[in-house]
């Protein structure tokens, strides 16, 4: 167990016992109170004995029924892993991304789901990434083992299912469904409900809308997934809950890392209640992507007759996109947005939006991608061998990979530009364990005095070197070797893709880069 794991223990089981405890005892003394009900599983397991076939394997376009319980009755938890989406030794072709699964549930008898979300979402990550989640409901181990323990009660059924909307095959999918028969249940009893949306961007004036709820129940929890479009921070946009009709939110936050319980920015994290799953590229840069959780466990937004939950979309941004030149902090964005709301209530939800196909839940392109291998061979280099590097992460085609052996060894590649206009820069590259510390030019100037390219582990990242409006033509990127993090092994580059990014707002004030930063 790692340290954080062990840290992170205690408070884990502090707060469920202070939870059992407000339902009449402790987490451990709730043991010794034997109560009525019989414990079940659904699950993949092979019917034949001494098999370890007990998966699925679903083809695309179809749905899977994971569980179909009679009721009385509530589900405790499910677990649940399936292949990754890459090419790996258990399939070539790689498998759906978890954006692509859509998890379903229906409860007694309802034709419309109580709970819509790609699966990835709901285990709060959005982007079909697979992330590590450490918190009470929802558990994510190494981006691998899914787990969910909100607790799904329903009366005379509970309806679970998946659909793969990839073009290829969910591959070596396994799970348990986990649920306790109980005699009765309170009439008042509340369905778990959880609904996704989506903006892509976010619309202008108005705010993003999370859930538009009627009836009795309380909110209990909140996934986001952003994608900048501009440059600088999207932060700042107040939460606000409109509670039983109100025409003014009495519960008014004061911003949108506030209300996901960070200050300051956003840096990756996971904790009981509240986290940040993911903060993929450079502070203040375009597309850089955030997934952020955050559960009302033990401050549930309690409501009567409604609810109305929205968020500003309010944030800073560069002169180069303002009407008056000048950096602004408050100004209205159209970022791209995702969200699932997770609440309960009495009786069946209304639904106030429904799941987009796949092909409108996957993020527009804002990019002229130049791959690796139209800039292979390189135009010049030191010693060492250069090759086109494919597989892994890469942009099809591969990674322009370069062994310089050399601490003062350098790296040219030329990329060409069809028509100009004004966009960001950005540089897909990898970091490994035996790369170096390089200095980044363009025609002959430096963008980035010092780019350390060294990780433990190997992983594609951004770098953005600014926006400019480069003429027609070609353009000579320089990597001049600087050495190498005492870490690593060796003074290796590589460099998957040149990104020209479209910038989103309309107004444009060329021929000067536009400077990286944050809140």
């Amino acid at each position: 167990m790692s340290a954080f794991s062990s840290a992170l223990l205690p408070a884990l089981l502090f707060l469920a016992a202070a939870s059992s405890a407000q339902e009449g005892g402790g987490l451990l003394d709730g043991l010794s109170r034997v109560r009525p009900g019989r414990s079940g599983r659904v699950s993949s397991h092979a019917p034949q004995p001494e098999s370890n076939w007990d998966n699925l394997r679903l083809a695309p376009g179809k749905t899977r029924v994971l569980a179909d319980i009679p009721g009385p009755a509530v589900i405790t938890h499910i677990w649940l892993t399936f292949n990754e989406a890459r090419p790996n030794w258990i399939s070539k072709a790689g498998s759906a991304r978890p954006d692509e699964i859509v998890l379903r549930m229906y409860w007694d008898g309802a034709k419309e789901p109580a709970v819509e979300s790609p699966l990835g979402d709901f285990f709060a990550a959005g982007f079909g990434v697979r992330r590590e989640v450490k918190s009470i409901p929802v558990q994510v181990e190494g981006g691998d083992g899914y787990n969910c323990f909100w607790r799904m009660p329903f009366f005379k059924r509970g309806l679970v299912t998946i659909t793969n909307e990839s073009s290829r095959y969910l591959n070596s999918f396994y799970y348990h469904v986990d649920y306790v028969e109980v005699p009765s249940l309170p009439a008042d009893t509340a369905y778990f409900c959880a609904q996704y949306r989506r903006e892509f961007p976010e619309k202008t004036g108005r705010d993003y809308l999370v859930l538009d709820a009627e009836g009795r129940g309380h909110y209990v929890g909140t996934v986001l997934s952003v994608r900048t479009r501009s440059p600088y921070w999207f932060g700042e946009g107040d939460d606000k809950f409109y509670v039983d009709g109100e025409k003014i939110p009495s519960i008014w936050g004061t911003g949108t890392e506030d209300y996901f319980l960070c200050a300051w920015g956003l840096e990756e994290c996971s904790f009981p209640c509240f986290g940040c799953t993911l903060a993929d590229g450079e502070r203040g840069a375009v597309g850089v992507r955030y997934c952020l959780y955050r559960w009302h466990l033990h401050d549930p937004i309690r409501f009567t007759k409604s609810l109305r939950f929205v968020l500003e979309h309010k944030g800073w941004i560069t002169g180069d996109e303002t009407t008056t030149g000048k950096v602004d902090g408050h100004v209205e964005r159209e970022d791209d947005i995702a969200s699932v709301a997770f609440w309960y209530q009495v009786g069946q939800p209304k639904r106030f939006t429904s799941l987009p196909p796949l092909k409108d839940r996957i993020l527009p392109s804002l990019d002229l991608v130049i791959p690796g291998k139209k800039m292979f061979p390189p135009r010049g280099k030191s010693g060492g061998e250069c090759l086109l590097q494919a597989g892994f992460d890469w942009t099809p085609g591969g990674q322009v990979f370069f062994r310089n052996t050399r601490p003062d060894g350098f790296l040219e590649v030329e990329f060409t530009v069809e028509k100009r206009d004004y966009r960001a820069l950005v540089l897909r590259l990898t970091r490994s364990y035996d790369y170096g510390i390089f200095r980044v030019l363009l025609d002959g100037k430096a963008l980035r005095d010092r780019l350390d390219l060294y990780s433990p582990s190997t992983a594609v990242k951004e770098v953005c070197l600014g926006s400019f409006d480069l003429e027609p033509g070609g353009h000579l990127l320089r990597f001049e070797c600087l050495g190498k993090n005492p870490l690593s092994r060796n003074y290796f580059i590589g460099l998957d893709s040149v990104r020209l990014r479209r910038r989103w707002h309309k107004k444009r004030r060329p021929l000067r880069p536009a400077p990286a930063g944050r809140r």
